[in-house]
C-alpha cells in the first residue's frame, strides 16, 4: 500500500509544506500571524558546471516551476 501523498504525485517535502500550511491557516489569528512569520524562508541555490557557479536561483521559484512543469506533463499523459 502506498502513501497517499506518494500516490497523489506529490514528494515528501511538498507533502509536508501542504499540511505545515493547513496547521498554520487553522490557527488564531494571533498565533497564525506569528506562525506564518515562522514558515516564510528564503533559499537559493545555483548549479554548478564544469567548475563554474550558474546563476543563483529561488529555491521556492524553481520548486513552483517544477510542479507546474510536472503536472503539465501528467496532464498531457492522461
Amino acid at each position: 500500500m502506498a502513501f497517499a501523498w506518494k500516490a497523489s504525485g506529490l514528494t515528501y517535502n511538498r507533502y509536508l509544506a501542504v499540511a505545515a500550511r493547513v496547521v498554520r491557516r487553522s490557527l488564531k489569528e494571533d498565533k497564525r500571524i506569528q506562525a506564518e512569520r515562522r514558515g516564510e524562508m528564503e533559499l537559493r541555490f545555483a548549479k554548478w558546471t564544469n567548475g563554474k557557479q550558474g546563476e543563483n536561483k529561488s529555491l521556492g521559484a524553481a520548486n513552483e516551476a517544477a510542479m507546474a512543469e510536472a503536472a503539465g506533463s501528467q496532464a498531457q499523459s492522461s
